[in-house]
């Protein structure tokens, strides 16, 4: 029967068009996917089982959950299905879906459209909503504006998030009743940054994480819909008692090269990060990152700020530059940079290389001097997230100021520049294969934010400083150089 609902998955996805996909924020599940996830429950012999399915498409999730019960995986006394769908378009294919299971498994279900952020919340405050055993969801994708009906209505459960996606997670683990599970498919960008903080709390204060399964490609998970988002899969226990997690990785959705792990949860979130970032190691090994004891410092212990560019172009427009003139200073763009050199000015890269100072620019230029550099974004073919460069005054001759655009990270002290040592040993350290490893564990999407590296740990000051010393006299060391001054780090 799952077949024939992942039939109907191919047609109703082939002919709805992208933009109400985009609209709706919806991408059906494939049948292999929602197998898997099914899979990830575990057995509760003889209860009656309450299932949520939020966002439910056509049915294809609570199809493979029931297989499972069909197979005689899960055994229960009773099913009663809530399925909510948004997009009535598709509930006769989801009604013919959940039909078809009628004749071979005890089940009852409802379909229920209109919003299920708006019914979810009426639910929890009347205290009709408790009570599922389990849930399995592929949410929408959607921003939620901070204005918005469905802000104002989460908040009146308690719920502050972003995204549709997250809403819907943290409104089912809000219905559940105790040791109920939840199986999810989601964006893994909630699994670090500050706009998911309020909802990663949520989370880890009513469940246990003990599953979650990485997809290695961006684009396998949703291929049919071009989806580029790199996704995980979550299994939570309401409730639970937290303890070790099973990480599973996977290529893409056949799974075949599936490789299983179990972590103790102080790799999973670190006990002394107030953030609550959620790592995803794909390995048993402990990276260099993980076991030097001499990487535990914060930026504040090391004296320096880091900070988004300062220069945002749309805003300062009629000021910029195409080339450097009297009464202008030097801009740099991520374009300036190839690799962790710096050639500017640059010419036919479609950005200014300049920028006028005057009093309106003034507040937003940094003195000329050295400093570390991060891209903000690379592109999802590129295999380091964080590119780190060093801003050398020398490169701008007598100019005074600097500008430099959003695009960038700039670490610094108070908006001045960091001694030429400092500066060579952080662009040194971050450049490291063990720091883009370990940032990749937390981090699902391509932006590298100053709050991931306000929040990352770093050498001491004085190690920082040798790293730089040690840069200065090797001239351009290569990787494995690069990689072995990590390893040489001691406390």
């Amino acid at each position: 029967m799952l077949a024939v609902v992942e039939q109907t998955r191919l047609r109703v996805s082939k002919n709805t068009e992208a933009k109400r996909k985009s609209q709706l924020g919806q991408f059906l599940t494939p049948a292999r996917t929602a197998q898997f996830m099914a899979g990830l429950f575990t057995a509760k012999d003889n209860i009656d089982c309450r299932l949520l399915d939020a966002g439910a498409g056509i049915g294809s999730l609570s199809s493979a959950f029931l297989e499972r019960c069909i197979d005689g995986d899960l055994r229960f006394k009773n099913v009663e299905i809530t399925a909510f769908e948004l997009d009535s378009l598709i509930h006769k294919d989801l009604n013919d879906s959940l039909t078809s299971y009628k004749k071979r498994l005890p089940i009852e279900y409802e379909i229920l459209g209109g919003d299920f952020i708006e019914q979810a919340v009426n639910r929890i405050q009347f205290g009709s909503g408790q009570g599922f055993t389990h849930a399995i969801l592929n949410p929408p994708y959607k921003k939620i504006s901070s204005d918005s009906h469905h802000r104002l209505l989460l908040r009146q459960a308690d719920i502050e998030t972003v995204n549709l996606y997250s809403a819907f997670v943290a409104l089912a683990l809000a219905m559940m009743s105790p040791g109920g599970q939840i199986v999810a498919i989601i964006p893994r960008s909630f699994c670090n940054g500050p706009y998911y903080r309020p909802f990663r709390d949520f989370v880890l204060e009513r469940a246990a994480i003990r599953h979650m399964h990485l997809f290695d490609s961006r684009s396998k998970a949703f291929k049919d819909d071009d989806v580029l988002q790199e996704n995980i899969i979550l299994l939570l226990e309401r409730s639970g008692q937290q303890a070790d997690v099973t990480v599973t990785t996977s290529t893409d959705d056949s799974f075949a090269d599936l490789v299983t792990h179990t972590h103790p949860f102080n790799r999973i979130v670190f006990p002394d990060d107030t953030e609550r970032f959620i790592h995803v190691p794909t390995s048993q090994e402990r990276n260099a990152i993980e076991l030097s004891s001499a990487i535990r410092y914060s930026l504040e212990n090391v004296g320096v700020k880091v900070s988004t560019g300062p220069v945002v172009d749309f805003r300062l427009k009629e000021h910029l530059r195409e080339k450097s003139e009297a009464g202008t200073v030097p801009l740099l763009y991520p374009a300036h940079f190839t690799g962790q050199n710096i050639e500017w000015p640059k010419p036919n890269i479609k950005k200014p290389n300049a920028i006028q100072r005057n009093v309106e620019t003034e507040k937003w230029l940094y003195p000329n001097g050295f400093y570390c550099v991060v891209r903000r974004f690379s592109s999802k073919e590129e295999k380091r997230r964080i590119v780190a460069c060093v801003v050398q005054p020398d490169t701008f001759a007598d100019a005074e100021m600097l500008g430099l655009e959003n695009h960038l990270n700039v670490y610094h002290e108070n908006k001045h520049g960091l001694p030429e040592a400092l500066a060579r040993g952080l662009a040194i350290y971050l450049n490291t294969t063990g720091v883009d490893e370990n940032f990749r564990r937390s981090s699902g999407h391509t932006q590298v934010n100053a709050t991931d590296l306000k929040m990352m740990k770093y050498p001491s000051r004085e190690a920082l400083i040798k790293l730089g010393e040690w840069a200065m006299r090797s001239g351009e060391p290569t990787q494995r150089m690069i990689d072995e001054q990590l390893e040489n780090l001691s406390a």
